[in-house]
């Protein structure tokens, strides 16, 4: 599972120029899956993201979880994270899980971040053709990737 981070003071998601998932301050995750991932990865990134010290404390320092502000989180399915790009121009898509694979995973994971928030989640629409707007804050931008867990 490779997660894409961005503190954000607003971000939205368009579908056909409608709304379908917005957010104010919080987190913009933009998630991919591969067909290795199980709930060990989804359970590991999860927990990461929920708890990354990224929001500025009383003194300014990074040094808060959303989960401590009570922020919110917008999730959008982005399968071009798993983009390999060493041979050509042109992205291959191989190591993306298929839609049979991802859905379910996209699923349990919206739950998963639910649970551990304490409420319901922003989401755009798997495998829709999607218009992202966002303001990082920061910027700040982070990539985890649970079979690199550097």
């Amino acid at each position: 599972m490779r997660a894409l981070i961005q503190r954000v003071s607003e971000a939205s998601v368009k579908i056909e120029e409608n709304i379908v998932g917005k957010i104010e301050q919080g987190l913009l995750v933009l998630v991919g899956f591969e067909a290795s991932d199980a709930l060990e990865d989804l359970d590991w990134t999860i927990n990461k993201i929920v708890n990354l010290r990224i929001f500025s404390d009383d003194a300014g320092v990074m040094n808060k979880s959303v989960i401590e502000i009570n922020a919110d989180l917008l999730l959008v399915s982005q399968f071009t994270l798993h983009a390999l790009t060493k041979k050509g121009n042109r992205p291959s898509y191989i190591k993306a899980a298929t839609p049979e694979i991802a859905i379910p995973l996209y699923n349990k994971s919206v739950q998963l971040f639910e649970e551990k928030l304490g409420k319901s989640i922003a989401t755009g629409i798997f495998g829709a053709d999607m218009k992202v707007a966002l303001i990082n804050d920061g910027p700040v931008t982070i990539w985890i990737d649970s079979k690199n867990r550097e």
